[in-house]
């Protein structure tokens, strides 16, 4: 069956009405079966007026696209699965002042506890995380924000190509200042302030957004070859799309990071942190006791610093979030404090160094059989022979 036949079983399956409709994620078997169908894609102007009505995903050799409830199963001899595209959301942190933004009003520099608890500035008299891509995926970044000034490099905006990864929610820049803020004169600075961030928004402004949008913003992360991929947020569901995407990123050596949840479940977490390919981070509080609302258990590899974490927020201000969306941010940052010392260093390797070094904290063994600990930074970079 030739992929004339395939494009017009999905020019039927797509149609034209909004009514009922799902979004879908069509695996290829193999990728030159993916290369040929994108081939006849791009010269059936007639079908397909409209480019976007179908989105290529390279990275898992699959496609996406919104079909009609009800339409005929596709079978075709160059599809492997089709799985729906499922919602996720950032790990929504408890916003302590919803109504007021917390405002940082003490002159000089400001290091938050979180920063301080992980040693993070001890660390900072060998490295602070110079030269290190980190491509944070989740709502954007405020650009104008003076803590995150210099620290910002090119990134995308997945929902509109057209403009810039702008932050309209908060989350993504709050996980931002948390890994490389440097504003030493009257804000805050992050475990690796000298780290360039790369925003990726997928989400919008709800904190919102499809498989699909993760998945190609892990693409544009392995294509312009970040070291790290910082991922707060996370489903219940498995996903197909999801794993194949992270596992051809942790192949190519990309650090992955990302939040357990915000559960307080003791046996199961979140997807993608689930994945073994993902460092997953759960969140401890100032008393360095697991946080209540943290997921834990044998699934965490690793802990760090979320409750009460204040750092950069939309228009010049500042937000004390909890969650292990924020205890993500400083592992990420005290992963490109590593990086700078030893950049051959593999995920495994650092996966197994952080553990190493933990302080220990209340809690169970992680999956890897090491009892995980809180981050320390010091501690991790005495151990590469600094």
């Amino acid at each position: 069956m030739s992929e004339s036949a395939l494009l017009h079983m999905l020019h039927e399956a797509i149609g034209s009405s909004r009514v009922a409709e799902k979004r879908h994620i069509i695996h290829f078997k193999t990728r030159s079966a993916y290369t040929r169908f994108m081939a006849a894609f791009e010269e059936a102007g007639e079908l397909f007026p409209v480019k976007s009505v179908i989105r290529p995903m390279k990275i898992i050799h699959a496609i996406c696209c919104t079909m009609k409830s009800g339409s005929p199963p596709l079978q075709h001899p160059s599809i492997r699965l089709i799985e729906e595209d499922i919602p996720i959301r950032v790990h929504a942190a408890r916003i302590r002042h919803p109504q007021q933004p917390v405002l940082l009003r003490q002159a000089g520099n400001s290091i938050p506890w979180g920063v301080k608890q992980i040693k993070a500035p001890e660390a900072w008299k060998e490295t602070r995380g110079s030269r290190i891509r980190i491509g944070v995926v989740d709502t954007g970044i405020d650009y104008s924000h003076p803590d995150l000034r210099g620290r910002i490099s090119r990134g995308i905006n997945l929902l509109n190509r057209s403009l810039l990864p702008t932050d309209d929610n908060g989350h993504g820049t709050h996980i931002s200042g948390t890994i490389a803020a440097s504003n030493r004169s009257s804000g805050i600075l992050g475990v690796a302030p000298l780290a360039m961030i790369h925003p990726v928004k997928a989400f919008d402004n709800n904190g919102t957004a499809y498989v699909s949008d993760i998945v190609m913003g892990i693409d544009w992360c392995v294509h312009n070859r970040m070291h790290i991929i910082n991922m707060s947020f996370g489903m219940k569901n498995r996903s197909k799309s999801l794993h194949d995407a992270v596992r051809n990123a942790h192949k190519l050596g990309i650090v992955i990071v990302a939040s357990s949840g915000n559960e307080g479940k003791q046996s199961s977490i979140d997807y993608p942190a689930r994945f073994s390919q993902v460092i997953s981070v759960g969140a401890t509080a100032p008393n360095r006791k697991i946080a209540s609302f943290s997921n834990k258990g044998r699934s965490i590899d690793i802990y760090a610093p979320g409750d009460k974490i204040k750092s950069t927020w939309l228009q010049h201000k500042y937000m004390e979030l909890s969650g292990t969306s924020m205890a993500t941010s400083h592992i990420s940052g005290v992963i490109a404090l590593m990086l700078t010392i030893r950049p051959e260093l593999t995920p495994g390797d650092i996966k197994s160094l952080l553990q190493k070094t933990s302080n220990p904290v209340t809690g169970l063994k992680s999956r890897s059989g090491i009892r995980a600990g809180e981050v320390d930074a010091m501690r991790a970079l005495r151990h590469l022979g600094t």
